[in-house]
């Protein structure tokens, strides 16, 4: 099962499957499949191991892939969790935020209004529980996410910004406001001592707040 054939087969080919995907049965499972067709692929299950590949991140996590694996337990199917790194945790492991307690909100609203309210409640919960509230966006979203971070977020609250984690590019720093706006140019972040222009948009960010 996978959320794109395209992006699925270049992935297990890039992992030593070159030659064998054609011997792959796959089946799109993604933000627009059906409850009823979620049940129509558990007859695949019969005698065989199936598999489920998630796009990015960990599979069921923030991933449609969880719809199939509630009807598996419902089915007595068992269910085998396997996983390479995940960026939610890292991400946490390397924030200095507290990793005794935190949250793992996902999406919050796309709409402006509604993502500040939300970022206003996170930010209230994370005092009252002095607990870490993990976020992510879509990547195309991630500047604007982050500047309505810094217009409505309190100074003093820590706030991290996990990019591409684990790749050669890979960006990790751990703020207050206060210092983000400092740094922030008004057109989008800067990233990199080598690149002062290097945008966040469009890549794949964790953010984590801590007020």
């Amino acid at each position: 099962m996978v959320e794109e054939l395209r992006t699925a087969r270049r992935f297990l080919s890039a992992y030593g499957l070159r030659g064998q995907i054609d011997a792959l049965d796959f089946h799109v499972l993604n933000e627009h499949t059906s409850p009823e067709e979620v049940d129509a692929l558990l007859p695949l299950f019969e005698g065989q191991d199936v598999g489920l590949l998630s796009e990015a991140g960990l599979p069921a996590v923030a991933d449609p892939g969880a719809a199939l694996v509630a009807r598996c337990h419902a089915h007595g199917i068992r269910v085998v969790p396997l996983v390479g790194p995940s960026s939610l945790m890292l991400a946490l492991m390397a924030s200095g935020l507290n990793g005794q307690s935190f949250a793992f909100r996902g999406y919050i609203p796309a709409k402006t209004e509604e993502r500040r309210a939300a970022l206003r409640e996170l930010e209230k919960q994370s005092r009252s529980l002095r607990q870490s509230q993990i976020l992510i966006e879509t990547p195309y979203r991630n500047d604007a996410l982050l500047a309505d971070m810094l217009q409505t977020l309190s100074p003093a609250t820590r706030l991290c910004v996990a990019a591409d984690i684990t790749l050669p590019t890979e960006f990790i720093r751990t703020c207050t406001v206060a210092e983000w706006k400092s740094r922030h140019s008004g057109r989008s972040l800067s990233l990199s001592k080598g690149d002062p222009e290097s945008p966040i948009g469009k890549r794949p960010c964790v953010f984590i707040l801590l007020a």
